[in-house]
């Protein structure tokens, strides 16, 4: 059997590149049909993600033409999204094989092989993937245990090491601050002015935190309208600021103006009518939009970009140093699941040769029977059914031992010893 993985991502090729070959969700279940169908793979899923595309799929051993698994998907992929060449795949593709492909299955359910390193979101993404495959009835026996060992062992990977513990991105950064000054967001107010890529982030952090009053502030209603519906939250223009200050705990800022949006005198002023309860401020914006002497003010806690890059900064090198342990985990998490097939293929070898030996056992006894309700003797009978049996079950096992030794293959003359409990004559 071939356990594999065929995929393009964030690492091999362009978003050019990727985009092509990304799945709409309502395409995976015709995908997933159509690999089965018309390829020699016999299970299959489809990751399909901003930054990966991936097969994985298992191909039995009895498949016509021992089908190369990066060739046949490749080739797949390209008529399936009317590409011009599938040299484009295989320029940009990687292929991994059996434990190789376990391995990476891993790496990616643990986050060890996305573009943030660490980022829980993979796992959750390769789940739905699976479901989406048991929906259709494309995996079964092989990929069911590749799946499950996967999500086995990127749990315990999130749980022993600290891989996903510290925020790597500036927006979870500034929610992970508020959190810190505020224990229960649930209380708290927010006040988000802009609303471009990171504004949208935080608002999503904030909101997944528990934190459910929300005001976006924007030059333009509509941006903002946009993004509140987003994240439930209410709108108001830059100008309606002053008005909103005073009734917000936290405050984090990111727009592209040339000049600061909040100086220190309207800060102090909401601070007054709050009666110097404390607020944060996260300033994310290049050129600032929060005047500097605004962090002299008692009761103020300002942090700026710099401040929490220095954040994010150490947390990826904490990061970095988790995934070195983690990575100690995917190679033992490898060695178990490769040594559960060895398992399962010897209990199949075991199952093929006790019934092979039963239908022997059979054949001869029935012969036997039938000869004795002829008449013959049953002692000779017996010895002759106990001759048969012995001379049917020692005649491959004979032929293999003369071939091994007339070819000098010591291993197998080594093992054949060993099944048997011979004695010691090989070299």
């Amino acid at each position: 059997m071939t356990l594999f993985v065929f995929g393009i991502n964030h690492t091999t090729a362009s978003v050019a590149v990727r985009e092509q070959v990304t799945l709409a969700p309502q395409q995976t279940a015709q995908a997933l049909r159509g690999l089965i169908a018309e390829t020699a793979i016999a299970e299959a899923v489809i990751l399909s993600t901003c930054n990966r595309m991936e097969v994985y799929g298992f191909i039995p051993d009895d498949a016509a033409g021992n089908p190369d698994p990066a060739f046949i998907t490749a080739q797949w992929l390209t008529k399936f999204h009317q590409l011009s060449a599938v040299t484009l795949l295989q320029q940009h593709g990687y292929c991994y094989q059996q434990e190789h492909a376990v391995r990476h299955a891993i790496r990616v359910g643990s986050g060890l092989d996305s573009m943030v390193l660490g980022e829980a979101q993979i796992l959750g993404q390769l789940k739905l993937a699976y479901a989406q495959s048991q929906q259709h009835m494309t995996v079964s026996g092989q990929l069911t245990r590749l799946f499950q060992h996967t999500f086995n062992a990127a749990k315990q990977i999130r749980n022993t090491t600290n891989i996903g513990a510290n925020p790597v991105s500036v927006a979870f950064a500034a929610v992970r601050m508020a959190r810190q000054i505020f224990t229960d967001l649930g209380q708290q107010k927010a006040l988000l002015i802009g609303a471009g890529k990171t504004i949208e982030l935080v608002g999503r952090h904030l909101h997944e935190a528990g934190l459910k009053q929300i005001i976006v502030a924007n030059r333009t209603l509509n941006r903002a309208q946009e993004l509140a519906f987003k994240i439930d939250a209410t709108c108001v223009l830059l100008a309606q600021i002053p008005d909103q200050l005073p009734k917000v705990d936290i405050v984090i800022s990111s727009t592209a103006s040339q000049l600061p949006i909040l100086g220190k005198g309207l800060v102090e002023r909401a601070l007054r009518q709050r009666r110097h309860q404390p607020m944060l401020m996260v300033d994310i914006a290049v050129p600032r939009d929060i005047e500097a002497e605004v962090n002299d003010l008692e009761n103020v806690y300002l942090y700026t970009v710099d401040d929490l890059k220095d954040v994010v900064d150490n947390n990826i090198k904490a990061r970095k140093q988790a995934a070195d342990a983690a990575e100690l985990i995917v190679n033992n998490q490898v060695d178990t699941f490769l040594s559960s097939l060895r398992a399962l293929n010897a209990v199949d070898l075991i199952r093929a040769y006790r019934s092979k030996m039963e239908r022997l056992r059979d054949t001869e006894v029935a012969n036997s029977m039938h000869r004795l309700n002829q008449g013959e003797d049953a002692a000779k009978l017996l010895q002759m059914l106990g001759r048969n049996l012995t001379n049917k079950i020692i005649h491959l096992p004979t032929v293999q031992l003369r071939k091994s030794c007339v070819d000098e293959e010591l291993e197998n003359l080594r093992l054949i010893q060993q099944i048997f409990e011979l004695e010691d004559l090989v070299p």
